[in-house]
Protein backbone atom coordinates (compact mmCIF):
# COMPACT_ATOMS: atom_id res chain seq x y z
CA UNK A 1 0.00 0.00 0.00
CA UNK A 2 1.30 3.24 -1.00
CA UNK A 3 -0.24 6.44 0.07
CA UNK A 4 -0.24 9.75 -1.83
CA UNK A 5 -0.31 13.02 0.50
CA UNK A 6 -3.31 14.80 -0.60
CA UNK A 7 -1.20 18.00 0.36
CA UNK A 8 1.29 16.98 -2.03
CA UNK A 9 -0.78 16.34 -5.25
CA UNK A 10 -3.19 19.30 -5.49
CA UNK A 11 -2.91 22.95 -6.39
CA UNK A 12 0.17 24.84 -6.00
CA UNK A 13 2.11 21.65 -8.13
CA UNK A 14 3.39 22.55 -11.70
CA UNK A 15 1.45 20.74 -14.60
CA UNK A 16 4.47 18.66 -15.54
CA UNK A 17 5.15 17.73 -12.49
CA UNK A 18 1.27 16.70 -12.30
CA UNK A 19 1.54 14.59 -15.33
CA UNK A 20 4.61 13.06 -14.16
CA UNK A 21 2.98 11.94 -10.28
CA UNK A 22 -0.11 10.64 -12.54
CA UNK A 23 2.07 8.66 -15.14
CA UNK A 24 4.27 7.44 -11.63
CA UNK A 25 1.11 6.45 -9.92
CA UNK A 26 -0.20 4.19 -12.95
CA UNK A 27 3.30 2.82 -13.49
CA UNK A 28 2.82 1.55 -9.69
CA UNK A 29 -0.73 0.42 -10.23
CA UNK A 30 0.85 -1.85 -12.92
CA UNK A 31 3.27 -3.41 -10.44
CA UNK A 32 0.42 -4.59 -8.84
CA UNK A 33 0.71 -1.79 -5.68
CA UNK A 34 -2.46 -0.40 -4.08
CA UNK A 35 -2.38 3.69 -4.18
CA UNK A 36 -4.83 5.17 -1.93
CA UNK A 37 -4.79 9.06 -0.95
CA UNK A 38 -3.95 10.15 2.82
CA UNK A 39 -3.32 13.42 4.45
CA UNK A 40 0.05 15.09 5.75
CA UNK A 41 -1.59 18.87 7.57
CA UNK A 42 1.96 19.15 8.92
CA UNK A 43 3.28 19.42 5.39
CA UNK A 44 3.00 23.01 5.08
CA UNK A 45 5.11 24.01 7.99
CA UNK A 46 7.81 21.60 7.02
CA UNK A 47 9.94 24.10 5.25
CA UNK A 48 9.70 26.89 8.59
CA UNK A 49 10.60 24.08 10.86
CA UNK A 50 13.82 22.73 8.61
CA UNK A 51 15.49 25.88 7.91
CA UNK A 52 14.81 27.16 11.95
CA UNK A 53 16.50 23.80 13.03
CA UNK A 54 19.41 23.32 9.91
CA UNK A 55 20.50 26.78 10.32
CA UNK A 56 21.03 26.49 13.78
CA UNK A 57 22.51 23.14 13.89
CA UNK A 58 25.05 24.58 10.51
CA UNK A 59 25.74 27.69 13.31
CA UNK A 60 26.74 25.48 16.09
CA UNK A 61 28.55 22.60 14.06
CA UNK A 62 30.54 25.20 12.13
CA UNK A 63 31.82 27.00 14.65
CA UNK A 64 35.05 25.04 15.28
CA UNK A 65 35.70 26.65 11.43
CA UNK A 66 37.88 29.32 12.59
CA UNK A 67 41.20 28.47 11.04
CA UNK A 68 42.85 28.17 14.87
CA UNK A 69 42.48 24.33 14.38
CA UNK A 70 39.78 23.95 12.08
CA UNK A 71 39.34 24.92 8.21
CA UNK A 72 41.13 27.05 6.13
CA UNK A 73 43.70 29.28 7.44
CA UNK A 74 44.20 32.70 5.68
CA UNK A 75 47.57 33.61 5.59
CA UNK A 76 47.86 37.60 6.19
CA UNK A 77 46.12 37.87 9.60
CA UNK A 78 47.91 39.56 12.24
CA UNK A 79 46.09 38.97 15.55
CA UNK A 80 43.88 36.11 16.17
CA UNK A 81 40.75 38.42 15.90
CA UNK A 82 41.47 39.16 12.46
CA UNK A 83 42.79 35.49 11.49
CA UNK A 84 39.07 33.80 12.43
CA UNK A 85 37.58 36.79 10.41
CA UNK A 86 39.53 36.44 7.08
CA UNK A 87 39.16 32.69 7.39
CA UNK A 88 36.01 32.39 7.93
CA UNK A 89 35.60 34.82 5.41
CA UNK A 90 37.43 33.33 2.70
CA UNK A 91 36.48 29.64 3.57
CA UNK A 92 32.96 30.08 3.59
CA UNK A 93 30.56 30.63 0.30
CA UNK A 94 27.72 32.67 0.56
CA UNK A 95 24.76 30.16 1.05
CA UNK A 96 26.71 28.94 4.42
CA UNK A 97 27.66 32.06 5.51
CA UNK A 98 23.87 32.97 5.30
CA UNK A 99 22.96 29.82 7.39
CA UNK A 100 25.45 30.61 9.86
CA UNK A 101 23.83 34.01 10.63
CA UNK A 102 20.58 32.70 10.70
CA UNK A 103 21.48 29.92 13.16
CA UNK A 104 23.14 32.79 15.52
CA UNK A 105 20.33 34.44 15.14
CA UNK A 106 17.21 31.84 15.91
CA UNK A 107 19.78 30.76 18.95
CA UNK A 108 20.51 34.07 20.34
CA UNK A 109 19.24 34.57 23.87
CA UNK A 110 15.42 35.20 24.31
CA UNK A 111 14.79 33.80 20.63
CA UNK A 112 15.60 30.38 21.31
CA UNK A 113 12.33 29.26 22.74
CA UNK A 114 10.47 31.52 19.89
CA UNK A 115 11.90 29.84 16.84
CA UNK A 116 14.27 27.07 18.05
CA UNK A 117 12.39 25.31 20.39
CA UNK A 118 9.38 25.73 18.32
CA UNK A 119 11.21 24.33 15.41
CA UNK A 120 11.50 20.97 17.53
CA UNK A 121 8.43 21.14 18.72
CA UNK A 122 6.67 21.01 14.92
CA UNK A 123 9.21 18.39 13.79
CA UNK A 124 7.99 16.09 16.41
CA UNK A 125 4.65 16.71 15.25
CA UNK A 126 5.41 16.04 11.38
CA UNK A 127 7.10 12.97 12.70
CA UNK A 128 3.81 11.68 14.53
CA UNK A 129 2.40 12.87 11.24
CA UNK A 130 4.36 10.11 9.27
CA UNK A 131 4.18 7.41 11.49
CA UNK A 132 -0.01 7.85 11.54
CA UNK A 133 0.23 7.42 8.03
CA UNK A 134 2.57 4.28 8.08
CA UNK A 135 0.31 2.64 10.67
CA UNK A 136 -1.85 1.24 7.56
CA UNK A 137 0.62 1.83 4.44
CA UNK A 138 4.06 0.84 3.72
CA UNK A 139 4.76 3.39 1.85
CA UNK A 140 4.45 7.05 0.46
CA UNK A 141 5.11 8.71 -2.47
CA UNK A 142 5.69 12.42 -3.33
CA UNK A 143 7.29 14.58 -6.05
CA UNK A 144 10.95 15.89 -5.25
CA UNK A 145 10.05 19.48 -5.90
CA UNK A 146 6.72 21.13 -7.17
CA UNK A 147 8.30 22.53 -9.81
CA UNK A 148 10.58 21.41 -12.81
CA UNK A 149 13.83 22.23 -12.20
CA UNK A 150 15.34 25.52 -12.78
CA UNK A 151 16.56 26.81 -16.34
CA UNK A 152 19.93 28.74 -16.11
CA UNK A 153 19.73 32.20 -15.92
CA UNK A 154 15.78 31.69 -14.78
CA UNK A 155 14.49 34.64 -12.88
CA UNK A 156 12.77 32.18 -10.88
CA UNK A 157 15.93 30.42 -9.51
CA UNK A 158 16.14 33.45 -6.75
CA UNK A 159 17.58 31.25 -3.79
CA UNK A 160 14.19 31.70 -1.26
CA UNK A 161 12.39 30.62 -4.28
CA UNK A 162 14.43 27.04 -4.40
CA UNK A 163 14.79 26.91 -0.65
CA UNK A 164 10.68 26.97 -0.52
CA UNK A 165 10.51 24.28 -3.63
CA UNK A 166 12.32 21.96 -0.54
CA UNK A 167 9.10 21.09 0.84
CA UNK A 168 8.86 17.57 0.03
CA UNK A 169 12.32 16.56 0.19
CA UNK A 170 12.74 17.89 3.69
CA UNK A 171 9.97 16.62 5.56
CA UNK A 172 11.91 12.88 5.38
CA UNK A 173 15.08 14.63 6.95
CA UNK A 174 12.78 16.72 9.72
CA UNK A 175 10.91 12.97 10.33
CA UNK A 176 14.11 10.76 10.21
CA UNK A 177 12.74 8.92 7.43
CA UNK A 178 14.50 6.84 4.74
CA UNK A 179 13.44 8.34 0.82
CA UNK A 180 14.61 7.97 -2.31
CA UNK A 181 14.42 10.50 -5.18
CA UNK A 182 13.87 8.83 -8.89
CA UNK A 183 13.53 10.36 -12.63
CA UNK A 184 9.58 10.28 -13.60
CA UNK A 185 9.80 11.81 -16.51
CA UNK A 186 11.23 14.43 -18.96
CA UNK A 187 8.59 17.27 -19.57
CA UNK A 188 10.42 20.04 -22.14
CA UNK A 189 13.94 18.53 -22.48
CA UNK A 190 13.81 18.71 -18.25
CA UNK A 191 13.60 15.82 -15.76
CA UNK A 192 10.85 15.82 -13.31
CA UNK A 193 11.97 13.70 -9.87
CA UNK A 194 9.49 11.95 -7.73
CA UNK A 195 10.52 10.03 -4.15
CA UNK A 196 9.16 7.29 -2.38
CA UNK A 197 9.75 7.69 1.74
CA UNK A 198 9.50 4.72 3.59
CA UNK A 199 8.59 3.95 7.63
CA UNK A 200 12.06 4.03 9.73
CA UNK A 201 14.62 1.29 8.70
CA UNK A 202 12.63 -0.35 5.96
CA UNK A 203 15.09 0.65 3.63
CA UNK A 204 14.98 -2.82 1.96
CA UNK A 205 11.58 -2.12 0.76
CA UNK A 206 12.31 0.96 -0.56
CA UNK A 207 15.12 -0.36 -3.01
CA UNK A 208 13.09 -3.08 -4.24
CA UNK A 209 10.02 -1.12 -5.27
CA UNK A 210 12.47 1.16 -6.98
CA UNK A 211 14.20 -1.91 -8.31
CA UNK A 212 11.04 -3.27 -9.96
CA UNK A 213 10.12 0.65 -11.51
CA UNK A 214 13.32 0.66 -12.58
CA UNK A 215 12.71 -2.17 -14.68
CA UNK A 216 9.72 -1.04 -16.56
CA UNK A 217 10.70 2.48 -16.70
CA UNK A 218 14.23 2.61 -17.19
CA UNK A 219 16.27 6.06 -16.14
CA UNK A 220 14.90 8.63 -19.40
CA UNK A 221 18.13 11.01 -20.76
CA UNK A 222 17.10 14.41 -19.95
Amino acid sequence: RIGIPREASGPGLHPDVVAALHAAVERLRSLGHQLVEVTLPTLEHVVAAYYVIATAEASANLARFDGVRYGRRAADAVNPEQLVIASRSAGFGDEVKLRILLGTYVLRSGFQDQYYLQALKVRTLIRRDFERCFANLDLLLLPAYPVPPFAPGSADADPFAQKLADVFTCSANLAGLPALAFPAAVEHGLPVGMQLVAPAFADELLLDVAEALEKIFPSPDP
